[in-house]
């Protein structure tokens, strides 16, 4: 029998067993606590919160979802123009005006709707805003003169040389060279058909019924393939462009994972164990591994673009590189947990060292391999997106330019639809795939 010394040796052992595991328990989740507290203060939570812009927030979040209006008029010549998101391919030709702008004797009347309406008038303008009052500014000399009720909302930025008013209805906007009204309105607008097509703004049933058996509007082609024609070229969405786009986001990500498996493949041969007997060579191959996948993907695309100049392709190689390194390390690592016994049953029958790789290796790592390269396709098709942004190609550089312009947004909230699609196609595509390749039935 144990002694009481003994005993209570061991009670106190597991004791201090026990203690020392509650320690190491609190002093973890301690150790986040603590590191979130530095990070609170080290980069300034407080400030960011303070120096947020909340309408800001609501005006990026509103452009997501609709499209602005711009009735612009030049004070130096008095010329007035109506564009959807100011831009030349989407004007307004002068008897084609949109129903709340009215031009008469030289005075252009806007309605913005909820009684917010704004007269461009001989060299002023003003803006009636209900519960207000009225908005008056008339230039006078360099500066403007702003009448309007006291005190001043803050809803008016005014100065000397700029009066900006923003409200529910629109945004108004006066200076020396220019006045400006946006009136925000829901949906992508010209989406399907431009202002310069002979479909626009026709209902969806006067379009099936011109479709189907209307009289052609070309005689040279079928209505159908008029409106097909119409949508595939429009100026403003450039659909055609965006499907090419998509076309090289999806084929960047397609070469440089599969290139990277392609060549990966061989060298996990020479980097397994099992496989190759020269240790150096094994080391060798391990640390180029290293060197490929330690390199980010961005990186890589940089430094390629400066070598071989932007494009898709540059991207391509870019991927290639970097999976290649991941895609070794985890070939290698699969072809040294083989079963040994199943290329001795294929040896047995005389095969060749290549007959062995084909009916007793490759059966044996083929899932790995393809679950792999699957998961890796999925994940590049976003990468590319990314890295197409750097190198000028696919749905990326698109998506740039939009974000750039700092205006068409709800262009941004297009792509990044179109990019979600991609991957779920993409990640519907693999599991398709995968279940068919490999037998997952998940």
């Amino acid at each position: 029998m144990m002694s009481d010394t003994g005993s209570g040796a061991l009670r106190a052992e597991v004791g201090a067993l026990f203690a020392r595991k509650r320690l190491l328990a609190l002093a973890a989740p301690t150790a986040i606590l603590l590191y979130l507290v530095y990070v609170f203060f080290a980069f300034d939570i407080p400030g960011i919160a303070n120096r947020a812009r909340m309408d800001n927030v609501r005006i990026l979040l509103s452009d997501f979802w609709t499209y602005k209006t711009h009735v612009t008029r030049d004070n130096r010549s008095g010329d007035v123009i109506v564009a959807i998101e100011g831009e030349a391919k989407g004007t307004y030709a002068p008897g084609q005006l949109p129903d709340w702008v009215r031009r008469e004797d030289g005075v252009t009347r806007i309605d913005l709707g909820q009684g917010h309406q704004v007269i461009y008038e001989g060299a002023g303008a003003r803006y009636t805003v209900p519960g207000y009052g009225e908005i008056e500014i008339v230039p006078e000399g360099r500066a403007l003169r702003l009448t309007a009720p006291e005190p001043l909302p803050d809803w008016i930025n005014a100065s000397d040389t700029r009066v900006a008013v923003t409200t529910d209805q629109g945004r108004f906007s006066f200076t020396r060279n220019r006045t400006e009204v946006l009136r925000y309105q829901p949906g992508w607008e010209l989406f399907f058909f431009t202002l310069d097509s002979p479909f626009y703004g026709k209902p969806a049933l006067q379009l099936a019924s011109l479709a189907l058996w209307g009289e052609r509007v070309d005689p040279a082609r079928s209505n159908i393939g008029y409106m097909l024609a119409e949508f595939w070229t429009n100026k403003m969405w450039r659909h055609g462009d965006v499907v090419w786009a998509l076309f090289e986001t999806v084929l960047m990500a397609f070469l440089g994972t599969i290139g990277a498996a392609l060549a990966a493949l061989p060298l996990a041969f020479a980097a397994a164990s099992n496989f190759a007997p020269l240790r150096s060579v094994r080391y060798a191959l391990r640390r180029v591994f290293d060197f490929l996948r330690g390199v980010d993907g961005l990186i890589w695309t940089i430094i390629l673009s400066r070598a071989f100049g932007p494009g898709p392709m540059t991207g391509a190689f870019a991927i290639l590189l970097t999976d290649t390194g991941s895609f070794g390390k985890m070939f290698s690592e699969a072809l040294e947990n083989i079963d040994a016994k199943q290329i001795e049953g294929v040896q047995s029958t005389g095969a060749n060292a290549l007959q062995r790789a084909r009916f007793g290796v490759m059966p044996q790592i083929m899932p790995v391999l393809l679950s792999q390269v699957l998961y890796y396709l999925e994940s590049n098709t976003r990468s590319a997106t990314v890295i197409g942004a750097i190198v000028g190609g696919g749905i990326g550089l698109l998506l740039t330019q939009a974000i750039s312009t700092q205006k068409d947004w709800e262009e941004v909230s297009y792509y990044i639809v179109l990019i979600i699609l991609m991957v779920m196609a993409m990640d519907t595509l693999s599991g398709w795939l995968r279940a068919r390749l490999i037998g997952n039935k998940g």
